[in-house]
């Protein structure tokens, strides 16, 4: 059981942070047992292959993100079609606003970073950090890791076939299917590690925490406030991706390119995005303006919260004991490359 804990823990941890504490699934939704099980298939498997993939090819950070890219595109580009469907259901003024050749380019831009980021890089990092004496392991065996491939597989078909009738154009559907495949090679390919480690006087936690923090706000305004304006769509992608550039070199800078910071800093950084989180949990339950039955939503944001918590002191308390037997040489298994 001891060996199962950390896979099974991640398989359900990835969709209740992708999907219940974001809100796009609200508790009446998502703990349906028919989308429960749908969503846990998808976000676990997806999030379980792509941190054994990591490990396997012997990654790091960087090659993680680009595979969570990869999912992004394969959950809605390719199964719920959303990245060319302009009515959506969560779409909102994405469904114009930067839509292309039957694309929507800043909807797909947006749910790639997102995917990226919350669905698959913060659930493997927290679970990593919650069993950090399984951390550098692998979780699935072969075996294992064909029957995750199949899993998303039939999911991402199911949702293709059942989920959304509309039919996404050819030539462009054709690519998205080609991009999962570029980012999946490059993932395999990108040299490990990309950056030299650096000697640097690691900042409190709480700088971390607010670079997490101030990054998911400015994240949301990119891609929620900004399309509301007269901006031209290609100055909201430029704005999007720009604003990831400064923030990985901060962090990397902070962190003395991942080779200096310990568990508590990268937890601290987590935390910043899940708190933005948290914080909308109960004005997303009484937005009168959502259609879909949003109660519960604030006892969701308690139980994160209850959640950073309790992984806030199993952290220090790993890192303590860390302390106690071994002289701080940096944290080779918590690196970011």
């Amino acid at each position: 059981m001891k060996k199962l804990l950390p896979p099974i823990v991640l398989i359900f941890l990835a969709p209740a942070i992708a999907e219940l504490l974001s809100g796009s699934a609200p508790p009446v939704e998502f703990f349906n047992p028919f989308v429960f099980l749908l969503l846990t298939t998808l976000y676990g498997s997806g999030a379980l292959l792509v941190r054994e993939l990591k490990h396997r090819w012997h990654k790091g950070w960087a090659s993680l993100f680009i595979l969570g890219a990869a999912y992004g595109i394969l959950e809605d580009g390719l199964m719920t079609k959303s990245y060319f469907d302009p009515a959506w259901v969560d779409i909102g003024i994405l469904g114009s606003h930067g839509r292309w050749a039957g694309v929507n380019w800043v909807w797909g831009l947006d749910l790639t970073l997102f995917h990226a980021v919350v669905s698959i890089a913060i659930p493997i990092l927290l679970v990593e950090l919650m069993f950090p004496q399984r951390r550098g392991e692998l979780w699935v065996g072969k075996w294992g890791l064909t029957g995750l491939s199949a899993l998303l597989a039939a999911d991402v078909a199911f949702g293709y076939f059942f989920l959304n009738s509309y039919s996404p154009p050819l030539i462009p559907y054709i690519l998205a299917v080609a991009a999962v495949v570029a980012l999946v090679l490059l993932a395999w390919r990108l040299p490990h590690p990309i950056f030299s480690p650096k000697k640097v006087h690691v900042r409190h936690p709480l700088w971390f925490w607010l670079m997490g923090f101030t990054g998911a706000i400015a994240f949301f305004l990119v891609f929620w406030v900004l399309p509301n304006t007269n901006l031209p769509p290609w100055v909201t992608m430029f704005i999007g991706v720009g604003l990831v550039a400064p923030v990985v070199w901060t962090v990397m800078r902070m962190s003395g390119n991942g080779s200096a910071w310990s568990g508590v800093h990268q937890l601290a950084l987590v935390a910043g995005p899940l708190s933005m989180f948290i914080l909308l949990a109960p004005i997303q339950e009484f937005d009168v303006s959502r259609t879909d039955n949003t109660v519960g939503m604030t006892l969701v944001g308690v139980a994160a919260l209850l959640f950073l918590i309790w992984m806030w002191w199993r952290v220090r308390a790993s890192q303590a004991r860390l302390v106690r037997h071994k002289p701080a040489q940096g944290t080779d298994d918590g690196s970011m490359p």
